[in-house]
Order: C-alpha cells, then structure tokens, then sequence
C-alpha cells in the first residue's frame, strides 16, 4: 500500500528534501538524515504506509524493531555514541517511521531532547554516500 503524496513511499525527490538513501531492510528502508548535527542520524521507514505500530502484525512489528536494533549496534560501532535517541513520530506525516538519533556526552542537546530539525549541519553529497557505504557495510 502506497500513498502518492507520501515522501517513504514514494521515494526520490520527496524524501531527498530530508533523507539520503542508504539500502533497504527487511522490514523497510534506511536513510541517513541530511541534518548531521548529531553524526549518524538516521531514519529507518517502514516498508508500507501505515501509521502506527498497531497497525501491522506482531510479526511484522518484530521485525521492525529487529532492524531498529541491527541499525542501532551499527551505529555504535561507527560513529561511537554515548547514548542513541530513538524517535517514532508522524503528526503530519502519517507513515511508521523511526528516528534514530546518535547523542554525544558533551555534545549538542546531551541531557535533553533533540530538535526534529536544528537546521545546522549538512554534508556534502559525497559525505552521504561515504557514511551510507559505512552503514551498508556494516548491516551485511
């Protein structure tokens, strides 16, 4: 199931506004979010359009949380965080997705909550890919 406005179901240019692809999951598909303050940012989108977690199987959701885990145990070892945030939220954009946000003690935001949006750091195209070739890599 697909909506046609939806920037995870629809791919290309609609989540290239926010997102870098990385590689497809078992449950989904994983994007590096191009807002790096905090290095590692990433989104993993679940493979059809649905807006909560209640709303796909428990075999399903499993899965899901499978991938959030394997993604997360990859984003340790690479980027070394202290601590990773993990966000499911949707108000505008119905679509289960699930933010997961890399925390550096000392950092930007330690010891609060992270900004959807900070609008501070952005990396070059080829920064994405590196840090996507890193990921693929590590999630094989």
């Amino acid at each position: 199931m697909k909506d046609q406005n939806c920037a995870y179901c629809m791919q290309g240019e609609l989540v290239a506004k926010f997102g870098y692809p990385v590689c497809p999951m078992d449950s989904g598909y994983l994007y590096i979010f191009k807002e790096q303050s905090k290095l590692g940012r990433v989104i993993l989108a679940y493979k059809d359009h649905v807006s909560e977690m209640i709303d796909i199987s428990d075999e399903d959701r499993n899965q899901f949380f499978a991938d959030v885990a394997k993604v997360s145990k990859a984003l340790h070892k690479l980027f070394k965080p202290d601590k990773v945030n993990y966000g499911a939220y949707g108000d505008t954009g119905c679509h289960l997705h699930m933010h997961l946000v890399p925390k550096y003690n000392g950092g930007d935001e330690w010891g609060g909550v992270f900004q959807m949006n900070p609008d501070k750091v952005y990396l070059t195209d080829a920064e994405y890919e590196a840090m996507a070739e890193k990921l693929r890599a590590e999630l094989k």
